[in-house]
């Protein structure tokens, strides 16, 4: 019988399924599961999508059975993982295809036939499975963690070691140079990657590193924190992020938070009181690079010679500051109306129709997951702190006043930033950003420009983030020489800022009996933007000096008023807790109205609106890319295979 060119999948007459002899042959007697080591004649790989895999020999026939290249070249499995860069619009690339390869084109080496680790096959499942839930393209069979796979124990190897590309290589500082020092100087991707996880090793009991997800071209998009306990979000502790390097040619941003992560882990060591008591009250993240695909097209042309938008996009071409759910266009609507809430506003479902990069999906993931207080977004192309709205209020013009409803609190943040920087400060109006002197440095930002699916109204509209948006400079890619300046100016600015989310209130909101209530509103008379509870029940309000009158309520419980007064001076939160008593003694169900469920609105069970929010928090709603066709026809994708090759991979189907 022939085994070979089981191009369409398994099925009942083909493979067993499910029994330790998976991939067999059914017709063969005494068939057995190969071990992470089988004898095999290496050849050597010549598929073009798996030219980056780790190893440069292979073996046939493979584990699918295939008994030549062109068998695997031609067979649905192998144009699976030629498009799925661009099935998953970026997400979980490369490392998928990296792992598909290991299968289709297994490792040779000796004489032997190496298996990749079940434990990576594993991570990725639950990491990427949702990914393929959202186009309704079911698991692939041979990414089966259970049949294609080994254990350590059993020799098997990490297919995705290609990507670390030895970025945990240790990286020598000059001898005689102290590990404090500060090496002010441009840093590729994996120079990067080095000093953050270097400098998390040097200050493991404060620090640590974690990728919140990979770019189009699969780099990892690195962020270091730094806490009294890192990894955790600890009770009443505020979380503040900082990120660099949206768009890839403005590389200031991206060294600065390179250089800040170095001082902080130094002067903690030192002893720097400042630091330590920022550091041990406050979770502080910072995302040096969120485009670093852009930013290797812009460090290719290199500093002085970078045009002013190579760079700036994204690998699909997408800027990443404008690739934002517009929800503005929605508050100025909903604001018109006297009873609708305006706050925490859900992303709309047209919305992930469109082209949604893979680095604006991580930033809206890390978002649900991490109850951010404050933020700043770190650019280039002039000398100025701009804040929220950056949409116009009235769409047709380019410039107009827009204010949020913490117009106040905005102007303060800004200023803490732009009020302590020299150059922003310096009296010259023919300097960089000269034109913005007299306004302080600080400029509302549709005032300046109008723009939609900022990231900066996002994180206002759709969660309790307050970020302004910091222009370092008039030169986007700086000369090396220049960094070093540019850091002293930025040093004091940024942990000023960083310091304001201790102003305002804070509390936690519990029930009589002490148990705490997550998603309860914080109101303030006069600011038409509520905030919410983070799970434990714990809040951040930041609010301008002045009297407050401060409202909880949830749904099922009383509200609780309370009138608070903030001196101009005070420079740490202010303690407000609530304690909530239950409405009456009656079943709750009947006292709930529209409930919360993550930092987006929804409907009540069976009634979604017009934002209802994805069932899953970290993941856009299951088909809302395309829409689903009506009938029970095929997915949108499937006519794409079928004409690409005779066999149907029906194993791709859901149903």
């Amino acid at each position: 019988m022939a085994v070979s060119g089981l191009l369409g999948g398994p099925n009942e007459t083909e493979l067993v399924a499910g029994r330790p002899g998976a991939g067999c042959p059914r017709a063969l007697s005494g068939c057995h599961r190969p071990s992470a080591a089988d004898s095999a004649t290496c050849v050597d790989l010549q598929l073009r999508t798996c030219s980056d895999a780790t190893y440069n020999r292979t073996a046939f026939p493979t584990l699918l059975e295939h008994r030549s290249r062109e068998a695997v070249e031609s067979s649905s499995e192998y144009i699976l993982l030629s498009v799925l860069h661009h099935l998953l619009e970026g997400q979980c690339n490369p490392d998928l295809r990296l792992l598909g390869c290991a299968v289709l084109a297994p490792r040779c080496e000796g004489g032997r036939v190496r298996r990749p680790c079940r434990r990576m096959c594993e991570a990725l499942r639950e990491a990427c499975l949702p990914a393929f839930d959202a186009i309704d393209m079911a698991w692939p069979y041979f990414l089966d963690c259970g049949h294609y796979f080994a254990s350590e124990e059993d020799g098997c190897y990490d297919p995705l070691e290609a990507l670390r590309g030895g970025l945990d290589a240790e990286e020598v500082l000059p001898s005689g140079l102290p590990p404090t020092f500060i090496r002010f100087s441009h840093h590729s991707y994996a120079q990067m990657v080095r000093v953050l996880r270097r400098t998390a090793a040097r200050c493991a009991h404060i620090a640590k590193t974690y990728s919140i997800g990979r770019s189009f071209e699969g780099k990892e998009l690195l962020v270091i924190e730094f806490s009294g306990r890192p990894g955790q979000h600890e009770l009443m502790e505020p979380e503040v992020k900082l990120i660099g390097n949206i768009h890839g040619n403005e590389v200031a941003g991206r060294e600065m938070l390179i250089y800040l992560a170095q001082y902080l882990c130094s002067e903690y060591l030192l002893g720097n009181p400042r630091i330590q008591r920022l550091l041990n009250t406050t979770r502080l993240h910072l995302l040096p690079s969120m485009n670093p695909d852009g930013y290797e097209v812009a460090a290719a042309e290199g500093a002085g010679y970078n045009g002013w938008t190579s760079g700036r996009q994204n690998a699909q071409n997408l800027d990443l500051n404008r690739n934002f759910p517009d929800l503005t266009s929605e508050y100025y609507r909903l604001a018109s109306s006297r009873n609708a809430r305006s706050d925490h506003i859900a992303i709309p479902q047209h919305y992930w129709w469109g082209k949604v990069a893979p680095e604006t999906k991580a930033i809206m993931k890390w978002m649900r997951t991490t109850p951010f207080v404050l933020s700043a977004s770190l650019h280039g192309g002039d000398l100025v702190v701009s804040y929220p709205f950056d949409f116009s209020k009235h769409p047709q013009e380019e410039k107009m006043f827009s204010p949020t409803p913490d117009e106040k609190m905005f102007k303060l943040l800004a200023r803490a930033y732009a009020d302590v920087h020299p150059m922003m400060m310096d009296r010259s109006e023919n300097r960089c950003g000269g034109n913005f002197l007299k306004r302080g440095s600080i400029i509302n930002g549709a005032d300046w420009y109008s723009f939609t699916g900022g990231m900066s109204d996002f994180n206002y509209l759709h969660s309790n983030c307050f970020e302004i948006t910091v222009e370092l400079g008039c030169v986007k890619f700086p000369p090396e020489e220049a960094l070093y300046t540019i850091w002293q100016h930025n040093k004091e600015p940024l942990l000023n800022f960083v310091e304001m989310v201790h102003r305002g209130i804070k509390g936690v909101v519990m029930d009589k009996f002490g148990k705490p209530i997550k998603n309860a509103r914080i109101v303030v008379k006069g600011i038409r933007h509520d905030i919410t509870t983070a799970p434990d029940g714990d809040y951040w309000r930041l609010l301008p000096p002045g009297s407050h009158i401060v409202i909880a309520q949830a749904p099922g419980y009383s509200k609780v008023i309370k009138k608070v007064t903030i001196p101009a001076r005070l420079k740490k939160a202010g303690r407000v807790d609530f304690i909530l008593q239950p409405l009456g003694t009656g079943p709750k169900t009947s006292l709930l109205g529209p409930r919360r469920s993550g930092p987006g609105l929804r409907g009540p069970a069976g009634g979604a609106g017009p934002h209802r929010e994805p069932e899953d928090p970290d993941q856009e709603p299951l088909g809302a890319r395309r829409q689903p066709t009506a009938g029970g026809s095929k997915p949108w994708w499937w006519s794409y295979f079928t004409s690409l090759s005779q066999h149907k991979p029906r194993w791709l189907l859901k149903y």
